[in-house]
């Protein structure tokens, strides 16, 4: 369930309150007074069997005396009460419900879902502060004052700050759409409200403050559409929680939980902030700036220090400052002082009156070396701040600047007015130069975030054909003899069969034969790697089971039986079943890093990356993402760590070879999607240099799937599975596979083989241009409640035709559109597509697929006649008929 009925609890015609009370201070009273007082304009009920009314307006002894069905319950009564008021509430026709009462035990709360399912009825808490939507006069919650009515959606699991942001809100003059106090998130979640919210055109922007997630899958196909539509910004408590656990592998023990949030954040599009004042300020700066489209920042100040630290504080927060061309420098050149700084900070010196800081503020907006402005004034004797406010003002607000401009007035109270001004008029205003330009970053970070989303990935090279089976084989053999770690050489030989390179080992069962065998060894090797073999040691070289660069038998043997002391006395009770020899891989330009996977509690399966060795731990120069990744996401991987650094080579040194990093990187987290029991994975040392990667060492914990089903992915993998090729009559061997972020190069040369008529009979309507962002929503998708399948020739490639489904939020029933190229209809490619389609449909468990379709497009409505769909025509619009298909009769 998602967004069932959520259109009741957010937008309700009537609203009956349980729990009214007369005695002030209490809960019961506050929230009745709220519900009178913000102006609803409709019915308000009270029910209290103790009070004949409240605040003069009547009450109903009990729910079933109402002389309406409500759409909405607000519930503040007794933990005990709340379910059977549920059950009153859903038998009377409402569909939704806040309970703002706390101390629901986790019996009570599930007897408040059993009540409510019946009836399909949401509800909002338990334990929260209650519901605001100011746009309609609602305010079904105990706040102190009523939220303004305006454009954000603030949600919050913290009742305290909810009454926070609503009071900073009032003094900066910016208005709500929704204020949701969600509390224990028993059903309705941040997945529900931001699916919600996403279609909202109330909201221009989400603020969250969040503490845990409850669903990661549905809250990350949520997010990911809303972040596409609008900002969502996010401040997460709990960074320094000690989440690490004790783990087999490196990967597991540098896991933070903090950090998996952080990926999964960056994953989605999401701006998140460190506290409640960057909250702010980016709400602020979102609230009112335009589209930003670039990231270079221009600074005018009247004062060099301010510039200065302006400056500063950019270069901390990795902003780009513009640099002046010739020509706005001559331009400046014209309308300053000759003793101007003469580049960025731009100081316009202190005695600059308001007619200068015009003249200097146009030159920079027409400018094309920067892409926002920041206007500082350092309060003097010799000019008015608020003219000086006034001439900014006027140039930000006329019709031909685009660029954002954003103020830094410093002092007080002298900046009082000027701020009071910007604020009226919509200007970013802020009181340091440091909280300006960590403003302006808000902006670029969300810039990119939004860019991130938009991106094509990168194909990368032909991969080596990967043995699933022989993988699989391994990890059954493991779990069928009860083990839980695999050895070395059985992790080695599910990289390998992925393509990874790998080393292999020889193993020696006894210190009796190491000799010999090493004397083999090294007719053919310079060196060799000596490591002692145990299911019960995991990090071996803590252990001291690693002796490298051995060049001799002799040598061999003397630190097989060292080793075999050092163990015996650090791990008496390991048992010990043998050794390994392995070739010492000699690269003078070799770096050695880290690949793993570990499941985290919260989203799942997740990868890692960095330095590897055996400092991994000390060192902890790593980055995390969620599973699955491609090579574009491998390289974001990559290049958020400080190792990426000597990977792009120095001196002397060459680059690595990142191609084979990123199939390494890709190949893990496929054998972690196709593999669930594998439960954490290390590869540490990977070396690569120029020439490519080898993993020397490897580690694999597991656990019976069936028995102890992984944490799923919060992310869905693309679905390999609905892969299949079909002939068609003309265009021969066809691939229908779901659709991937690359198949957006395709589109042009499709529009180019399809007609005007044709797109205009399925879509309704001839678009002149289809823009990047237009087809990353259509090609970028999540396959969880959205899928579209494309036909591609075999052999050029070409783009022939898409089908496309749209799940409703409840997964339930699905929208679908489909087209073809103009010349391959009467092929039969659109029925093999929609017959894919429907095969997926049922597949899901959903009930209905449904479509409108023009009627003069009979090709199209015989199509479905013979796949099973019902026609009808459209109330009103004789030129639409509605088709549909009931996918639980077939």
């Amino acid at each position: 369930m998602t967004i069932r009925n959520l259109d009741t609890l957010f937008h309700p015609s009537s609203v009956v309150f349980i729990g009214a009370s007369p005695r002030p201070g209490s809960v019961g009273y506050w929230t009745a007074r709220n519900l009178l007082g913000a102006g609803f304009a409709g019915d308000i009920y009270f029910v209290n069997p103790r009070h004949s009314e409240v605040d003069g307006h009547p009450c109903f002894k009990s729910i079933s005396e109402l002389p309406v069905k409500p759409d909405l319950g607000v519930i503040a009564t007794p933990a005990a009460t709340v379910p059977s008021i549920i059950a009153e509430l859903g038998a009377h026709g409402a569909r939704a419900a806040v309970c703002i009462t706390g101390g629901l035990s986790v019996d009570l709360k599930q007897r408040m879902l059993d009540a409510a399912k019946p009836y399909c009825l949401r509800v909002l808490g338990p334990n929260c502060i209650g519901l605001q939507i100011p746009g309609i006069g609602l305010n079904a919650s105990f706040a102190h004052r009523h939220a303004p009515a305006g454009d954000i959606a603030f949600v919050s699991q913290s009742g305290a700050l909810v009454t926070a942001v609503v009071d900073w809100a009032a003094e900066r003059g910016i208005g709500f759409s929704h204020v949701i106090s969600n509390g224990d998130m028993t059903d309705v979640d941040f997945g529900d409200i931001l699916d919600y919210l996403a279609g909202d055109t109330r909201s221009r922007a989400i603020l969250i403050y969040m503490e845990a997630l409850t669903n990661a899958a549905k809250f990350m196909s949520a997010v990911r559409r809303a972040s596409r539509a609008k900002p969502v910004i996010l401040v997460k408590s709990g960074r320094t929680e000690m989440a690490a656990k004790a783990a087999m592998s490196h990967t597991g023990a540098l896991a933070g939980a903090d950090d998996v949030y952080d990926a999964a954040f960056k994953r989605s599009g999401v701006l998140r902030v460190d506290d409640l004042e960057q909250l702010f300020e980016a709400a602020e700066i979102l609230s009112v700036s335009p589209k930003l489209n670039g990231e270079r920042l221009a600074i005018l100040t009247n004062g060099g220090g301010a510039g200065v630290l302006a400056a500063d504080r950019l270069a901390e927060l990795g902003g780009t400052p513009a640099i002046l061309g010739k020509a706005t420098r001559a331009a400046l050149d014209e309308v300053l002082p000759s003793t101007w700084s003469g580049a960025n900070p731009i100081d316009i010196i202190g005695d600059a009156d308001a007619a200068r800081y015009r003249r200097a503020l146009q030159v920079i907006a027409d400018s094309d070396d920067c892409d926002a402005i920041l206007a500082i004034y350092c309060p003097t004797a010799l000019a008015s701040g608020t003219e000086i406010a006034q001439s900014v003002i006027d140039l930000a607000i006329a019709p031909n600047t685009s660029k954002p401009i954003l103020t830094n007035w410093l002092g007080d109270p002298a900046a009082r007015e000027p701020r009071d001004m910007f604020t009226r008029n919509d200007i970013p205003t802020f009181e340091t130069p440091g909280s300006a330009v960590r403003a302006f970053m808000h902006l670029v970070h969300r810039r990119r975030a939004r860019d991130e989303l938009m991106q094509i990935p990168p194909e990368l090279p032909a991969a080596e054909e990967i043995d699933k089976a022989s993988a699989a084989a391994v990890l059954d053999a493991a779990l069928n003899a009860g083990r839980t770690i695999l050895s070395a050489d059985e992790a080695k030989t599910i990289l390998a069969s992925y393509g990874i390179p790998v080393v292999m080992a020889t193993v020696v069962s006894d210190v009796s034969q190491i000799k010999s065998t090493a004397q083999t060894l090294l007719k053919s090797h310079t060196a060799l790697a000596l490591k002692i073999r145990s299911d019960d040691i995991s990090h071996k070289s803590d252990a001291g089971g690693v002796v490298l660069d051995l060049k001799s038998a002799a040598d061999v043997e003397q630190s097989a039986n060292d080793m075999l002391r050092r163990v015996a006395i650090g791990h008496p009770n390991a048992e010990i079943t043998g050794f390994s020899l392995e070739p010492m891989v000699e690269r003078a330009n070799g770096i050695e890093l880290l690949v793993g996977m570990s499941v985290d509690r919260t989203f799942g399966p997740t990868i890692t990356f960095g330095a590897g060795g055996v400092s991994v731990e000390v060192v902890k120069d790593t980055s995390i993402s969620l599973l699955p990744i491609d090579a574009r996401l491998a390289h974001e991987l990559i290049e958020q760590t400080n190792v990426a650094r000597l990977l792009h080579g120095y001196r002397h040194r060459p680059a690595a070879d990142f191609a084979a990093l990123y199939k390494t990187l890709v190949a893990v987290s496929t054998i972690a999607i196709e593999h669930p029991a594998i439960r954490e994975l290390d590869i540490n040392p990977l070396v690569v240099d120029e020439t490519g990667a080898v993993a020397l060492d490897a580690r694999i914990r597991i656990a019976d799937p069936v028995r102890e089903p992984r944490h799923p992915l919060s992310i869905r993998p693309y679905p390999k599975q609905w892969e299949r090729d079909c002939k068609v009559d003309g265009p021969g061997k066809i691939r229908i596979r779901p659709i991937v972020p690359q198949d957006e190069l395709l589109y042009e040369r499709f529009g180019e083989q399809t007609t005007r008529e044709d797109v205009r009979l399925r879509l309704f309507s001839t678009p002149k241009t289809l823009s990047h962002a237009f087809m990353a929503r259509m090609t970028q998708i999540d396959y969880a409640r959205e899928m579209a399948f494309v036909a591609i020739k075999e052999n050029s490639g070409e783009l022939l035709g898409i089908v496309r489904m749209i799940a409703d939020p409840d997964y339930q029933r699905a929208e679908y559109a489909i087209i073809t190229r103009s010349n391959v209809h009467g092929k039969g490619l659109g029925w093999q597509l929609m017959q894919h389609l429907i095969d997926y449909a049922k597949a899901e468990g959903l009930a209905e697929l449904f479509g409108s379709v023009l009627s003069v497009n009979t090709t199209m409505l015989k199509m479905c006649r013979e796949l099973g769909f019902d026609s009808e025509a459209v109330p009103g619009d004789a030129s639409v008929r509605h088709v549909s298909l009931k996918l639980d009769a077939l």
